[in-house]
């Protein structure tokens, strides 16, 4: 119970109209002063949830109090959010999320950023296409090489010394190995004992001018070491590749730097991959012995045909001097059709024309990549114009020999004065004197 201090007290008033006459006096009145006098107050109430944004909460009075005009409470600038812990107090309070700003229309002062440009790679693709086609080029000529049969092509004794360039020596054997008994008969040949050959050239790569593929006639008259003096093809018979070599070093004075030899099959095979070749007949030929009987003109000529084309000789009324002369003739023919387009871009003719030129070609041991590249490079240089196709310098196609029966003679000056200007390189610009294959006898 609260203490005397705290009631109301009354304070006695005197009624209207009973001031000092002495008249009667009525009832008292009392009016109670509640001003301030030590109100006790009342517990606060539990904080309730926040109103909602924009209504005015409702007043609460307490007991005793006297009701005053209802204010209004103006509306926050900005509604706020509350939000309560786990235990039901109000925690950080945060204002509501704002909605996205429109963007604003961009002016010619404010550019819009560059775009990242769209990547391109037009010369990755350029480079690999570049990588495969360079691949096929190079990768189906090693896999070929890689199965050329190797020989022993060095000449033993003593030798010539290294000159300027670089010559080579192609021989056109007339190996029947691995040949069946059809193909035999398509060729119009047989098997025969030992090895003979029936094309021999001198090819020589120049640094200095124009290249040169110089023939020499199988039956040229000539020393062959440690067997006197033959037909130069007896070299290839009595010793193989070796004595060839050594036979031919003798007797130009060449150092020889590479060799290459192709068998009939090897022949027969390229043409045919390459579905014929282009040849131009000059005369009528027709050569039972060579298994061909050609009309003049231009002409496809397959494998088994080409090969009596540049084996006859009993035919041409120049015989063994018009066979050399077509035996270029055809290498240049069948060099200028393998390295066009249509070949070396179809990979299945591309393919076959390498591997059957591998499979019947057979290079010396001591021959390297890089100077088979430079025989092949050579041969389609002078078949295409750029180089001279000579024979070595003749004095008589009818000489009469004591051993070997009728044999070819050189003229030994001018034969002298080509192999002495091949072993310096001179730059032949036109063909020496007595090249043409006309005896000067």
């Amino acid at each position: 119970m609260a203490d005397d201090g705290s009631r109301a007290r009354p304070i006695p008033q005197g009624r209207p109209g009973t001031s000092g006459s002495g008249g009667a006096e009525d009832d008292d009145v009392f009016i109670v002063d509640t001003r301030g006098r030590g109100r006790t107050t009342p517990p606060r109430p539990a904080r309730r949830e926040a109103e909602p944004a924009g209504r005015t909460p409702a007043p609460r009075h307490t007991p005793g109090e006297r009701r005053r005009p209802q204010q209004r409470i103006p509306a926050p600038a900005e509604p706020t959010m509350r939000r309560l812990d786990d235990q039901g107090r109000p925690a950080t309070t945060m204002p509501p999320p704002r909605p996205p700003q429109a963007s604003r229309p961009l002016t010619a002062e404010q550019p819009s950023p560059p775009r990242p440009p769209r990547r391109r790679r037009p010369l990755r693709w350029a480079l690999l296409v570049l990588v495969v086609v360079l691949a096929y080029l190079l990768g189906v000529p090693l896999h070929a090489y890689s199965e050329v049969t190797r020989v022993n092509a060095a000449p033993a004794g003593d030798r010539p010394a290294p000159g300027k360039g670089s010559n080579y020596l192609l021989l056109g054997s007339d190996s029947r190995e691995g040949l069946t008994a059809e193909q035999l008969d398509e060729m119009a040949t047989e098997q025969v004992e030992g090895n003979r050959t029936d094309t021999i050239m001198v090819l020589h790569h120049s640094d200095s001018g124009p290249s040169s593929l110089v023939s020499i006639p199988r039956d040229s008259y000539v020393p062959i070491p440690g067997h006197g003096t033959q037909k130069i093809n007896a070299a290839f018979a009595i010793g193989g590749p070796q004595l060839m070599a050594a036979t031919v070093e003798q007797a130009t004075g060449l150092r020889l730097d590479g060799y290459l030899e192709i068998g009939f099959g090897g022949f027969a095979g390229v043409v045919d991959a390459l579905g014929g070749v282009n040849i131009c007949v000059a005369q009528p030929m027709d050569d039972p012995m060579a298994g061909i009987n050609l009309q003049p003109g231009c002409q496809v000529l397959s494998g088994p045909t080409a090969l009596g084309y540049v084996r006859a000789r009993h035919s041409d009324p120049r015989g063994d001097i018009g066979r050399a002369e077509r035996q270029r003739q055809f290498l240049s023919a069948v060099v200028k059709a393998i390295a066009t387009p249509s070949t070396v871009l179809n990979p299945v003719t591309y393919w076959k024309v390498t591997h059957a030129g591998a499979a019947g070609v057979r290079l010396g041991e001591d021959t390297s990549l890089s100077e088979t590249f430079t025989m092949l490079s050579t041969m389609r240089s002078v078949s295409s114009g750029d180089g001279n196709s000579l024979v070595v310098p003749l004095k008589s196609t009818a000489l009469q020999t004591k051993n070997a029966g009728v044999a070819v003679q050189w003229d030994k000056e001018r034969a002298l004065a080509l192999f002495e200007a091949l072993q310096r390189d001179d730059p032949l610009t036109a063909p020496p004197a007595g090249t043409d294959g006309v005896p000067s006898g």
